[in-house]
């Protein structure tokens, strides 16, 4: 016979599993390692076993004694059932934002839930930081995790998430994508991915309304980042010790209605019941994917939780369009916006190398506005418009005879082909004047406002 003597020894090896629909026309193969498997339904079992054997070692948590945390709910859930294996109590603080269904999974598993308000500073009393280390310290015998600051949260990754993913891919993967929150799901990966291979390249995805983005780019924990959002597991208003920023490449922003669309799309087109920050996760990745990945590149996307956590929110239409993120009008998108084209138009690009005078002449001939200027191997590496051009050559006729590269602005961003077009409308703006999007063949196009109005009055 084969079997477990608890269901906390069944925590690790996730599956990876490939993407198919939602990352049409991105290069490079692209696989999500989902954490839902895991006993819990989440990532946060991982850590939650680990720091209760570490603090057993330690011998902070004596036979008997009651775990105390702060939790958005996936930690509660991996500790709760740690504690029940063990024979622990359970008390756990969250902020009033988070799903019912997560308070009322804890409490199913026989914790206590203290539930706080959201919107209070971090060190203020009423706050679900400081209740828990409020309890900790009235309540004998106890033991207070803390997932923030608790480096057993980065070991867990380290010793266990990121070694299956090595091995799953084979040693090819190339990069890594995860949502940062405490930090230790992307700190403790990333930080035994380098190691077998320092090329390998880590992606954060932060939510608007959190700190880490700017902190990342500039080294500036600015307060005015800092407002209140509604994706649940994912962001902060503090700077976790779990956070290793050198750890991290790159970090971007998803919406709160970006996330919850792509959760959705995730359950719907490929069969995957997630939760609210996977979607944070694959639609910030996939932003970079566009941009930066290559066909032989392997990306690796972790998903930390389950559906079930949302059905009264991000699963439920009647919340979603409460909250605006379902439309009462049916916009189109970027695919149907390159089928109503009159005629079918060829992408017109210019080497970094041409003079200023040959995208005059091809402005002029085909009645473009813009143009995007790519190198050598074809990669988009700028842009050229009308406008730019006319301002310089008030200032200087002789610009005419100046390479393009010389004078080109920033490359045009690209979109997903399944983008609506209230999305791809205000990503236009005068900083960025046009859009490229690649269809199921690979095939480039490009997006102006123009084409944006066609649709619109179609």
């Amino acid at each position: 016979m084969h079997y477990y003597n608890h269901v906390i020894e069944t925590i690790g090896n996730t599956p990876l599993v490939r993407l198919n629909k939602v990352t049409k026309g991105i290069p490079g193969t692209i696989l999500v390692k989902v954490e839902y498997f895991n006993p819990g339904n989440s990532v946060k079992d991982r850590i939650a076993l680990r720091m209760i054997e570490d603090a057993e070692a330690a011998g902070i948590l004596k036979p008997g004694g009651t775990i105390i945390e702060g939790t958005s709910g996936n930690t509660g859930m991996g500790l709760a059932l740690a504690a029940v294996a063990k024979g622990y109590k359970c008390i756990f603080t969250m902020a009033d934002k988070q799903s019912q269904e997560k308070i009322n999974i804890l409490r199913a598993v026989g914790a206590e839930v203290v539930v706080c308000p959201t919107n209070v500073e971090p060190d203020d009393p009423r706050s679900y930081y400081s209740v828990a280390k409020r309890l900790n310290q009235e309540i004998p015998n106890s033991f207070y995790p803390n997932q923030y600051d608790n480096l057993s949260n980065t070991a867990a990754h380290y010793d266990t998430t990121g070694p299956e993913i090595w091995t799953q891919t084979g040693g090819e993967i190339t990069h890594f994508a995860a949502g940062v929150g405490t930090g230790g799901t992307i700190c403790g990966t990333a930080k035994f991915l380098k190691e077998k291979n320092p090329d390998v390249v880590t992606v954060g995805l932060d939510t608007y309304g959190s700190v880490f983005k700017k902190y990342k780019e500039t080294g500036e924990f600015d307060p005015n980042e800092i407002y209140p959002y509604l994706t649940e597991g994912i962001g902060e208003d503090i700077l976790p010790q779990n956070v290793d920023f050198s750890l991290i490449d790159h970090i971007l922003k998803v919406t709160d209605k970006d996330a919850a669309i792509m959760a959705r799309r995730l359950s719907r087109e490929e069969g995957l019941f997630v939760g609210w920050s996977c979607g944070t996760a694959v639609y910030g990745a996939l932003e970079y994917a566009r941009e930066h990945l290559k066909e032989d590149d392997v990306m690796v996307i972790l998903l930390p939780d389950h559906g079930t956590r949302y059905l009264n929110k991000i699963y439920n239409d009647n919340w979603m369009k409460d909250h605006g993120f379902l439309e009462s009008r049916s916009f189109a998108t970027a695919q149907d916006l390159i089928r109503i084209r009159p005629r079918s138009r060829t992408l017109i690009s210019l080497p970094q190398q041409a003079r200023v005078s040959e995208a005059i002449r091809l402005l002029n001939r085909d009645g473009i506005s813009q143009i995007p200027v790519v190198d050598e191997s074809g990669s988009f590496v700028g842009s050229i418009s009308e406008s730019t051009i006319l301002s310089l050559l008030i200032q200087s006729p002789d610009i005419k005879e100046v390479p393009v590269q010389e004078i080109m602005e920033k490359p045009f961003r690209f979109v997903g082909l399944h983008d609506t077009i209230d999305v791809l409308a205000s990503l236009i703006d005068k900083d960025n004047k046009a859009l490229l999007v690649r269809d199921e063949s690979n095939g480039i196009h490009i997006i102006t406002q123009a084409d944006l109005l066609l649709a619109m009055t179609n």
